[in-house]
């Protein structure tokens, strides 16, 4: 047997002989062997990707084709001719042959274009000003602190277009993180800039929530900065400001002299509309910090517990004796947007959680779920009853009972 870890600490077990499942196919590996197919390209598209990331027009026949170049000084001697619409009979071999020196070339510029055709995508970027090693190197921290907090704030808008909370703690958080799962990711040398490429097609809502949450916390933090209050973070909260999105603004800003994010749409797919535009950049700096902070802990201290009616199958019991009180661990099927509970039951309702599991059947508790520790503990818990399920179901929970019987020795050894 070996063991794998949970996302919650505990491990579990799989057969030996069990093969391990593969991992998921990125969606843009498969188009990374040859470049797109020129008839599933808009000149107008490539030309607006070309311009986005620092390609330059350098003339060309108006109205027919653009000459372009790369950015910087490694792009000398070399150029693409990129038709402007499909008017002309030599469009589609002109597309043809930018695309196949593109997908030659090993220049992030031309990468970045590659990965904008293959898969449309809103881009993210993410500046940070800090000093860089010899010939543009970065530390190992410095690199992984830009990558940290860049993840953490794309958590944190996957969370509000969830549900609008000043906290989440575990709410939301496994269909929140399964919405990252697309996300392309380009990094520029030096620790210093990431760009990350979000589909339009699975994560365009996630895109308009980062942007209206930053120029909201933007405004908050100026608010506060100029009159010493804090209101305007509480109205933040709807544009989708939290305390995990404060929590990656720190992050990223820590250590640097200032930092900024900027989205750009996707060409190929404009915001429908038109309510969300391009803006500047928007920055960030360390005199933000201390209102980041407290705006933080203002969200962690004022997210009020939550009455609830959870379901769920319990998966672990624990008393210090053969009598008295335990806690209960239910992974939770309704009721709360969390994985799992714990809650602490009396005698007689840690009884009935023993045998509702020993039977195969989940349990129906109420409670509070508590925001501090994350919404992971159910104050107050109380009338527990076993719920009736389907065989099939009862099948699954007593073949969950077989494989994890260890986890069951203390509740079992005094009742």
């Amino acid at each position: 047997m070996t063991h794998r870890p949970t996302e919650d600490g505990d491990f579990v077990r799989r057969p030996i002989d069990q093969p391990v499942r593969p991992g998921r196919p990125h969606p843009v590996e498969p188009a990374w062997t040859q470049p797109p197919d020129p008839a599933q390209v808009d000149p107008a598209v490539l030309g607006a990707l070309l311009h986005r990331h620092g390609w330059q027009r350098r003339g060309g026949a108006a109205g027919r084709y653009g000459r372009w170049t790369p950015p910087g000084p490694g792009g000398r001697g070399m150029s693409l001719l990129v038709p402007e619409n499909r008017a002309f009979p030599d469009s589609d071999d002109l597309l043809g042959e930018a695309l196949m020196a593109l997908s030659r070339s090993g220049s992030p510029a031309a990468r970045d274009v590659l990965v904008g055709l293959a898969v449309p995508s809103d881009e993210i970027h993410w500046w940070r000003d800090v000093p860089t090693g010899p010939a543009g190197t970065a530390s190992w921290a410095v690199e992984d602190q830009l990558r940290s907090a860049a993840r953490q704030m794309l958590l944190a808008a996957a969370l509000a277009t969830r549900a609008r909370a000043g906290y989440y703690g575990a709410r939301h958080r496994r269909p929140a993180a399964a919405q990252l799962d697309g996300v392309l990711v380009g990094a520029a040398p030096g620790g210093r800039r990431l760009t990350a490429f979000v589909p339009v097609d699975t994560g365009r809502p996630l895109t308009v929530r980062l942007h209206q949450a930053l120029y909201a916390a933007r405004e908050a933090i100026d608010y506060q900065r100029a009159t010493g209050g804090m209101d305007a973070f509480d109205g933040a909260v709807e544009a989708g400001v939290s305390h995990e999105l404060t929590e990656a603004l720190v992050a990223l800003v820590r250590g640097t002299e200032g930092a900024r994010i900027a989205i750009e749409w996707a060409p190929a797919a404009p915001v429908a509309g038109g309510g969300v535009t391009p803006a500047e950049p928007v920055e960030f700096s360390p005199g933000d910090l201390p209102a980041l902070r407290e705006a933080g802990a203002r969200y962690l201290s004022e997210e009020p517990s939550m009455p609830v009616r959870i379901t769920g199958d319990v998966v672990r019991m624990r008393r210090s004796g053969p009598r008295g009180e335990g806690t209960v661990r239910l992974r939770v099927i309704a009721g709360a947007e969390v994985p799992h509970v714990r809650m602490t039951l009396d005698e007689e309702s840690y009884r009935i959680a023993g045998q509702a599991h020993l039977v195969g059947l989940p349990v129906r508790v109420y409670g509070r779920l508590e925001s501090r520790g994350g919404f992971r503990r159910l104050a107050d818990a109380g009338g527990i009853a076993p719920v009736q399920v389907d065989d099939a179901e009862r099948d699954r929970l007593m073949k969950s009972l077989q494989e994890n019987l260890d986890f069951f020795e203390e509740a079992c050894g005094g009742d």
